[in-house]
């Protein structure tokens, strides 16, 4: 993964034959004190981190994966940015980075393409003809299980 102050790198995957680098400089990080694990120093360090990207404003992005990242991560978007927020860390360096991992990993599948379409197929004869068998059978089972009338 890409080190805290250097430019994101998404790896390659579905989409994204090439990976992706989002330039540093359109990162915005702001830290603040975490409510998590911290000790002593829980009220003193600004160690949670909230990851910023504008993702309409960013050249980093062609037009189409633009439009599938607005629309993929349109519950998640304000005002066109994408926020991570980390604090599950002590330290804000880790912090930093496990709020990169995230976006990262979130970029790539949101940037992934939609799985092809289902093309529906028909029963075939003999799937349709052993179903109607089996039904038949459990039929005769079951109604051979009622009360037994004999003479006498």
């Amino acid at each position: 993964m890409s080190d805290p102050g250097d430019d994101l790198r998404v790896p390659p995957g579905p989409g994204l034959p090439q990976g992706l680098v989002v330039p540093a400089g359109e990162l915005l990080e702001r830290f603040s004190r975490s409510p998590g694990p911290g000790g002593q120093g829980v009220n003193t360090t600004d160690s949670r981190v909230e990851l910023v990207l504008d993702i309409g404003a960013s050249p980093a992005f062609t037009d189409v994966q633009r439009g599938r990242l607005q629309e993929r991560l349109a519950g998640r978007l304000v005002d066109g940015r994408i926020t991570i927020t980390a604090s599950e860390h002590r330290a804000q360096l880790r912090n930093r980075a496990a709020a990169r991992e995230r976006l990262a990993a979130l970029l790539r599948e949101a940037l992934a393409p939609p799985p092809p379409p289902r093309r529906r197929t028909k029963p075939t004869r003999g799937s349709q003809q052993r179903r109607l068998d089996a039904k038949r059978r459990r039929g005769e089972v079951k109604s051979g299980r009622g009360r037994v009338h004999g003479d006498g």
